[in-house]
């Protein structure tokens, strides 16, 4: 892979659920630097809390695990931290440990509140991850682990081609918009909204009214 951004040029890793979820909550959060908490986004910093020690390291079975890891990409020019990064013993295809014998094969895994999704926004960012520890430690990761708070079971999830090129569309898209500090205008009338912390930043429901007004303006004063 060629190198692409520099390290001024990243962005936080984080970011690609916020996009795959919503163009224009990207921007306002990492673009326009505004944030307002609700209790969904409340819950899922708790049980972020619960893994954040970086100086977690722990051995059992034949697995090696690493809590708060950090990473970086400079190919999707991405930096942010993994909630787990766990290592698997290996016979072979795997990589080598300071301290430690054999071949390990790294596999990440996030938490997240609630239950699985239907989309895609969570499975991204788990990809981005691994693909930033591919490119860390030459290696190659062919999945890793989503856990859930609501349900309290880790779901595996396989890191396929297309995931891939999904997760390089976004950090193009990210990288674009970011250039141009551009924030995309808000949706009208999305189910997602309801649940979106930033809904009364967002303000969904102006770009149809100031569109009712251009008309009203256009009818009977053009």
């Amino acid at each position: 892979m060629t190198l692409t951004y520099s390290e001024d040029d990243l962005l936080a890793l984080s970011g690609i659920q916020h996009f795959a979820f919503c163009q224009r909550q990207w921007a306002l959060i990492h673009i326009e630097k505004q944030w307002d908490e609700n209790l969904l986004t409340i819950e899922g910093k708790q049980l972020h809390e619960c893994v954040d020690n970086p100086d977690f390291f722990e051995a059992r079975g034949g697995i090696l695990t690493a809590r708060s890891v950090p990473l970086s990409s400079y190919v999707l020019g991405f930096y942010g931290v993994s909630d787990v990064v766990e290592f698997y013993a290996v016979m072979e295809n795997g990589i080598t440990l300071n301290g430690r014998k054999g071949k390990w094969q790294s596999v990440p895994v996030e938490y997240k509140r609630g239950k699985p999704k239907k989309d895609i926004i969570d499975v991204v960012q788990l990809c981005a991850q691994a693909l930033c520890l591919e490119e860390m430690l030459s290696t190659n990761v062919n999945y890793g682990y989503l856990f859930y708070g609501e349900t309290k079971h880790r779901t595996k999830v396989l890191l396929d081609e297309e995931l891939r090129n999904k997760v390089v569309e976004y950090s193009k898209q990210m990288h674009d918009l970011f250039e141009k500090q551009y924030t995309p205008k808000a949706a009208t009338d999305n189910k997602k909204c309801k649940s979106c912390s930033l809904a009364d930043v967002c303000l969904p429901k102006l770009g149809k009214k100031q569109a009712s007004v251009s008309n009203y303006v256009k009818k009977y004063l053009g």
